[in-house]
């Protein structure tokens, strides 16, 4: 057979048209590719509700500090409670003491009444004498003691003398005592002394028992007391 009469194999044909169209159809796939990331941007603001135009505003932010700085300059308004501030200082200030012009030293402040009245009037010795386990009552100690108080030595020896009681004479030995120590110890004469303080306190009790009738016992009470006198120099 001749070439010009010869026949086509469709086979053929179908073979040389497969690459064309896989050729043909190899853009459209790439322009699907582009195209869906446009679509997923898309998507992407619907869901967020368009916050995906978050540059524009880091764009607005950046003039921010600029804001600030022009707020930093202004003056600000005082209110009511940093008006009155001042006010209340000048008060304080007005109250304060101001010290005299040219004087550097600060004032001198008053003394105090206690401290003046100390200096005046020096303190007084005491002198005292006690007597202790005297063999009395603090109850019969006390009905002679309380004639003594305020008296001078030479009073208080002659109601001593005078008093019908067996403690007045513990009483004498006592005063005598005070007047020595005063006199020995602390260079005081007789004639200026007083009886500034004159008390008995409590002792020991002696507990012993008497036999009685139908051989019972009663108790004996034998008391004692300590006796304290007390003398300093008279105006």
């Amino acid at each position: 057979m001749s070439a010009a009469g010869e026949e086509k194999d469709p086979k053929e044909d179908v073979k040389d048209e497969a690459p064309a169209k896989v050729a043909a159809k190899k853009p459209a796939a790439k322009k699907a590719a582009a195209e869906k990331p446009a679509a997923e941007e898309s998507t992407a603001e619907k869901e967020t509700g368009g916050e995906a135009k978050k540059p524009a505003a880091k764009k607005t932010t950046a003039k921010e500090p600029v804001a600030e700085e022009a707020a930093a300059k202004e003056p600000v308004a005082k209110g009511p409670a940093e008006k009155k501030a001042p006010a209340a200082q000048k008060g304080l200030a007005a109250k304060e003491p101001v010290a005299a012009k040219g004087s550097t030293q600060p004032e001198k402040k008053p003394a105090r009444r206690a401290g003046k009245g100390a200096e005046q009037q020096p303190r007084r010795r005491v002198v005292r004498a006690h007597a202790r386990y005297v063999r009395t009552s603090a109850r019969k100690a006390r009905m002679v003691c309380g004639h003594l108080r305020g008296k001078s030595v030479q009073e208080a020896r002659a109601i001593l003398a005078f008093t019908p009681r067996d403690v007045a004479r513990d009483w004498s030995k006592l005063l005598e005592s005070a007047v020595a120590n005063a006199e020995n110890n602390h260079e005081l004469l007789e004639d200026d002394l007083i009886v500034r303080e004159a008390y008995a306190d409590e002792g020991p009790t002696i507990k012993r028992f008497r036999p009685r009738a139908m051989g019972r016992a009663t108790p004996i009470h034998k008391r004692t007391s300590h006796l304290t006198i007390t003398l300093t120099p008279g105006s």
